[in-house]
């Protein structure tokens, strides 16, 4: 077999910016992993190894620039990255193992997660601890591996928790040292590119192969090296302990033996400090810290009920707010200006009717909402809504669609330049009325795009009319 480069050559290479290593070198990398398949990379892990020499590189690159512990926390981080790419090869070429084998696989990974993470408690003093918090909040992330049937939404998670530092990290530089902005960016597509890759590859969880035998050991440090051996175990028991054993034992029993008098030196323990006879002191727990848990899959403990809001239909200043409505049929909306808004929030099963003219509505967070109204100068706006259905009397330029599931509109013959934009939304209908009924038309949402040699072109997919 041609001559193997290492996950640690490959990203120099990446940060160096030299070119692209050959195709032999990459498909040797990782290739003897856990002793299953062949020498041949499987498509979702030549895919991996193109955020390696993206994001990731980028990120280690402006890392060892910025130095310090940023750059030190980077070299665990890269270490971390190599062990995941060196479990997808394993899942490229072997069968999945039973849960409690997964769990001893994926071992390293999370000692190193752990790793990681206690470096950033260990510098809270340091300069650089919200670079080192946005890492350590996030790198739970490369746990996926162990996450179904959903490890895309997990990532996700673990990318919101790190912008929350990130965002502290571009106030503090964004004006004095763009390297920083830029460390921000490299560390942040990575998560969202791994988004997307599991999405391509792993959407209900880690692909294992159908054919290979059942990985059954952990897989090998990325570097080619070979796993450290493990820690001695205990010395065996001298002759001396061995005697003292012996002669606690005996004391022990001779003790037992004494009956009733062996219970003489004990202090009495008043009924206040009795927990089956103090309830209070049984609700009294200490905490026992026992240090982060990477990945581990917890479930999470119920809500509390939210708290519910009165309803609302009141006029404040320019603004109509109708909140919290529920099983409302006969809401009205009447005396409007040009100048005034209707804002509708988390109505449900209501039925809004808005009389006159007005410059705009906004209806958010709403299920099973019917929306009536006479003429809107300006737009329409259905956000994060359900089952929602409008009717236009009169007028609208434009009707704007966001995170909805479910939107039916009627429009007059009087709005039928009506514009309709749509986003991340589905199940949309526009009935436009003929002869005195009115035809059903549905809004595309699916649409295919391709590159004609000039621009993108796109259009709206057959299936989806």
């Amino acid at each position: 077999m041609a001559n193997m480069e290492t996950l640690v050559q490959r990203l120099e290479k990446a940060v160096s910016r030299l070119e692209t290593m050959e195709q032999s070198g990459r498909r040797g990398a990782g290739s003897d992993v856990a002793g299953c398949g062949s020498d041949e990379l499987a498509p979702f892990v030549e895919a991996f190894d193109e955020l390696l020499d993206g994001p990731v590189a980028t990120y280690l690159k402006l890392s060892k620039e910025i130095g310090g512990d940023v750059g030190e926390h980077a070299n665990m981080v890269t270490e971390a990255v190599k062990m995941e790419r060196a479990f997808l090869v394993t899942a490229s070429k072997c069968q999945q193992p039973p849960v409690n084998e997964l769990t001893q696989l994926l071992q390293p990974l999370s000692n190193k997660i752990l790793q990681i993470q206690e470096f950033r408690e260990k510098k809270r003093a340091s300069k650089q601890f919200n670079h080192l918090s946005a890492i350590s909040e996030s790198i739970p992330g490369l746990g996926w591996l162990a996450i179904a049937p959903k490890p895309g939404p997990y990532v996700k998670e673990m990318t919101d928790a790190a912008t929350f530092y990130t965002n502290r990290v571009l106030k503090e530089y964004k004006d004095t040292d763009k390297k920083h902005v830029e460390w921000v960016k490299a560390y942040i597509s990575f998560w969202t590119e791994l988004q997307a890759y599991i999405k391509a590859n792993h959407t209900t969880g880690l692909s294992w192969s159908k054919t290979g035998p059942k990985a059954s050991s952990p897989a090998p440090p990325p570097s080619g090296g070979t796993l450290p051996p493990p820690p001695p175990g205990p010395p065996p028991p001298s002759e001396t302990s061995l005697s003292d054993s012996t002669s606690s034992r005996s004391a022990l029993f001779e003790d037992l033996n004494k009956g009733a008098s062996v219970t003489s030196r004990l202090k009495h323990v008043p009924d206040s400090n009795k927990t089956h006879k103090n309830p209070t002191l049984r609700e009294t727990s200490v905490s026992v810290h026992t240090g982060p848990k990477p990945f581990k899959a917890a479930t999470p403990s119920p809500k509390p009920a939210a708290k519910k809001e009165p309803p609302m239909l009141e006029l404040e200043g320019k603004k109509w707010r109708v909140e919290n409505q529920e099983n409302a049929s006969n809401l009205v909306i009447q005396d409007t200006e040009l100048k005034q808004v209707v804002y509708v929030y988390k109505c449900v099963s209501s039925t809004l009717n808005v009389k006159g003219k007005i410059n705009s509505i906004i209806v958010d967070n709403c299920k099973k909402m019917g929306l009536v109204f006479d003429n809107v100068v300006g737009i329409v706006e259905i956000i994060n809504s359900r089952d929602v259905k409008i009717q236009v009397l009169g007028k609208v330029p434009t009707i704007s669609i966001n995170k909805t599931d479910g939107c039916h509109i009627y429009l007059s013959k009087d709005s039928l330049s009506c514009e309709i934009v749509s986003a991340k939304s589905s199940e949309m209908n526009v009935l436009v009325p003929i002869n005195d009924d009115f035809v059903e038309h549905p809004i595309p949402e699916q649409f295919k795009t391709v590159w004609n040699g000039k621009k993108l072109e796109t259009t709206v997919t057959e299936i989806s009319c």
